[in-house]
């Protein structure tokens, strides 16, 4: 949070922060804005990043920071950023599970905890996970646990844990004349070196609500990206089956293009808790993937050439932005 505040305080004119809900044990939850215009509601495409759903995933809470020092610090100097910056609205939420983040490494210990803070109602059992607790396909496909016990517990409901409710609400409330504004978005993980796309809630290539043409722009962009950092690309349910998740409800319910980056180590040790000197290589080695994310975020269909189809035409980075009133 303070080092959040001191990037702001820096850049004040490309970047503002906002106080979007609370934890539940009332931790502030904060966004941060990116953008030319910070203060204007600007008609560009829309980017989010969310980081830090399970609280042992530390490792996410600094690609945060590195994301808000890369296009901060890029901005004027790297030709390729400012254009970035100056053609998008980019969201960085830094930390969803606050609570549970503190909880994990209370009194200097290493607790291996996933879940929020937040008591099961008729049980003694503390916790929900996030990341089974969004509401499109909630509890349907055996991917989540209804044991509040469980390390995947979806909770007693759809959306019942604040934090969830608190990030839902909020992209929610960017659709703007019936138009969902963002486009595309990055819920980061840790681990595997892997980068998901939906579905989650079943292993077929295809489903209601996913096509061809969508799968195959997700491939693409996917396959792009894990190019250059060297994780692997694969659809979410090829992992294993997971429901409730937040890339699923992003794309089920609104269309937004939702990637999951998993991110070091590969697999086994150090796992959830890689060393301090680690961290500013494994946060950089995903710089040209999160740019390229970017240049595509306008129209990820543009791809497979199929941007005239699904987007119109002068869709994508180059579009000239308009502006909006600003919200109150």
């Amino acid at each position: 949070m303070a080092e959040a505040g001191r990037i702001v305080a820096a850049h004040p004119g490309i970047a503002r922060s906002a106080v979007y809900g609370t934890s539940y044990e009332g931790r502030d939850l904060i966004v941060v804005k990116i953008s030319d215009n910070v203060a204007v509601d600007e008609d560009e495409p829309e980017v989010l990043f969310t980081h830090h759903q399970h609280a042992r995933e530390h490792l996410t809470v600094e690609m945060a920071l590195h994301l808000l020092h890369l296009l901060t610090e890029g901005y004027g100097r790297d030709e390729r950023i400012t254009g970035l910056v100056d053609g998008h609205e980019i969201w960085i939420m830094p930390d969803l599970n606050p609570d549970g983040g503190e909880y994990d490494l209370a009194g200097g210990s290493r607790r291996g905890w996933r879940k929020n803070r937040q008591p099961a109602p008729g049980s003694s059992a503390v916790g929900t996970d996030l990341n089974r607790n969004w509401p499109y396909r909630w509890g349907c496909c055996g991917g989540s646990s209804g044991s509040p016990a469980a390390q995947t517990y979806r909770g007693p409901a759809s959306e019942s844990a604040p934090e969830v409710r608190a990030v839902a609400d909020w992209v929610r409330g960017r659709v703007v004349d019936g138009v969902q504004q963002i486009r595309a978005h990055i819920d980061w993980h840790s681990y595997g070196e892997m980068i998901m796309w939906p579905y989650g809630h079943t292993r077929a290539d295809t489903a209601p609500g996913l096509t061809r043409d969508d799968r195959a722009a997700y491939a693409a962009l996917g396959r792009s990206m894990a190019a250059v950092n060297g994780y692997t690309p694969r659809q979410a349910g090829d992992r294993y089956v997971m429901d409730g998740t937040l890339g699923d409800w992003m794309w089920g319910t609104f269309k937004i293009f939702s990637y999951t980056f998993e991110m070091y180590p590969a697999r086994g040790a150090p796992g959830f808790y890689p060393p301090g000197r680690r961290i500013a290589a494994q946060t950089a080695r995903n710089r040209e993937a999160v740019l390229r994310f970017l240049e595509y975020s306008g129209c990820v269909y543009r791809i497979i050439g199929r941007a005239a189809r699904y987007c119109g035409a002068g869709e994508g980075p180059a579009a000239a932005p308009g502006r909006r009133p600003a919200p109150a």
